[in-house]
């Protein structure tokens, strides 16, 4: 797993490298390589996968058909990756990507299994955490307003007090609809 991410900084590094001397590039093109990227590695690095136009699109924030197909047809031209359009629409298109490192041989996870089980521990949300310390913040101001010590009456006494006139509107029960407001 650590193996893995490595590569993947490193591949990246090429790549982003490579991206930065490429005046051709725009955002479109950065935005969908990475989201290519991303299926290669959910593919776990093979030679070739096939793709669905949809859910690249919406991975790499483009919007445009005619942009995903032009800024892909340009990725393929410029040897960034091979681009074998399907036409089939039950059927996926097909990607080839690079890897830009030293060797001549693609980095493949030597760990990895067919039915893409791992041995390794699964993360635990810090979400929960999160809650927790919220939860004891918030019982803290309950208890705090709890010692005060303020009754009921107290506190109507002092808005009766604090306020001369409280039926600015005359909204009470006894109002006279004769008078002006």
């Amino acid at each position: 797993m650590i193996l893995e991410a490595v590569n993947y900084i490193k591949h990246l590094n090429r790549v982003f490298a490579l991206f930065s001397r490429d005046n051709r590039l725009n955002p479109s093109h950065i935005s969908l390589y990475l989201a290519l990227f991303q299926f290669w590695n959910v593919n776990y690095y093979s030679s070739e996968f096939f793709i669905n136009r949809q859910e690249v699109m919406n991975l790499a924030k483009i919007g445009s058909k005619s942009t995903y197909h032009r800024c892909i047809r340009e990725l393929s031209h410029w040897s960034y990756l091979v681009y074998m359009p399907s036409h089939n629409p039950w059927k996926g298109s097909k990607i080839k990507m690079f890897n830009f490192g030293t060797s001549s041989e693609q980095v493949i996870d030597p760990n990895h299994t067919k039915n893409r089980t791992s041995s390794e521990q699964a993360l635990v949300s810090i979400i929960k955490h999160i809650q927790t310390i919220e939860n004891i913040k918030n019982n803290k101001k309950t208890e705090i307003f709890e010692n005060l010590n303020v009754s009921e009456n107290e506190t109507t006494e002092k808005l009766n007090l604090d306020v001369p006139n409280q039926d600015n509107l005359k909204t009470s029960d006894d109002k006279n609809y004769d008078e002006p407001l």
